[in-house]
Formats: C-alpha cells, sequence, structure tokens
C-alpha cells in the first residue's frame, strides 16, 4: 500500500485542493459559491437560468443562493434579464465582465490536468469524487 492508497492520504489530498481552489478563487474576490453561480449562469439552458434553478443544482436554500446572485449583480458580473414564464423566476445572464472574469476560472487548471488522464482514470476519479459528494449530503443531511 502506497501512502496515497489510505483513506486519510486521500482525505488530505482533496482537502489540499478544496483549499487552493478557494484561494485561488478569491484571487478574484469570490467566493466559491459566486464562481458555481458564475459558471452554472454560463452553462444552463437560458430557461434555467433563475435563481431558483441555481438553488437546485447547488443543493442550497433559495435565500443563500438569492443573497449570492445579488452579491454578483452588485460586483456588475451578472444582470437580470425579466421574467420567465408565468412566475416571477428572472431569467439572469452574464455581463461581458462575468464572462471575462469566467475565462479565469480557478477550476480551469484542474480541468486542463483531467485531461491527461486515461478514461478509466477519470471514470475511477469521478466515483470517488462522487462517493465523497454523497458523504458530505448525508453528513449535512441534503439530499
Amino acid at each position: 500500500m502506497t501512502e496515497t492508497d489510505s483513506t486519510e492520504a486521500l482525505t488530505g489530498l482533496l482537502e489540499q485542493v478544496a483549499r487552493r481552489l478557494h484561494s485561488n478563487g478569491y484571487a478574484a474576490h469570490l467566493f466559491p459559491a459566486q464562481w458555481s453561480a458564475l459558471r452554472y449562469i454560463h452553462q444552463a439552458e437560458a430557461d434555467r437560468r433563475t435563481a431558483i434553478d441555481l438553488a437546485r443544482h447547488q443543493g442550497l436554500a433559495s435565500g443563500a443562493v438569492a443573497r449570492t446572485v445579488r452579491t454578483l449583480i452588485e460586483k456588475g458580473l451578472v444582470t437580470k434579464m425579466g421574467t420567465i414564464g408565468r412566475g416571477r423566476a428572472e431569467r439572469l445572464e452574464l455581463t461581458e465582465k462575468g464572462s471575462q472574469l469566467l475565462k479565469r476560472d480557478p477550476l480551469a487548471s484542474i480541468r486542463k490536468a483531467l485531461e491527461d488522464l486515461s478514461t478509466y482514470e477519470r471514470s475511477v476519479l469521478a466515483k470517488g469524487l462522487e462517493t465523497a459528494i454523497d458523504a458530505t449530503r448525508t453528513a449535512t443531511g441534503r439530499v
């Protein structure tokens, strides 16, 4: 067994990645939830770019997500584009400033590094990360 085979070592490596992502992301004065919101708004279908859909995607309470969206609007990274359908949900879009900032996404370096892994290695990593995510959902009572 190598050092990285132990669950304690793997947990430590995961923590290092999380801390570095947080630190790199905050260099742009954004918290991880704000980066996640920018990514979601960029990638989601136009009719799913709402705060409520973002909350569902992140598995968070709508109040917390509303604060994140409000902060992104105040920073000039996101704008509201009017209501969708019959409800009060407002469609969100990235501003030019938001699009430019997303080009410096701290996850870009991770994406690039993962490209060097084989399909099998990515599959094993994905399974392990899904297991870790499920463990955090259970620990916090979220589904």
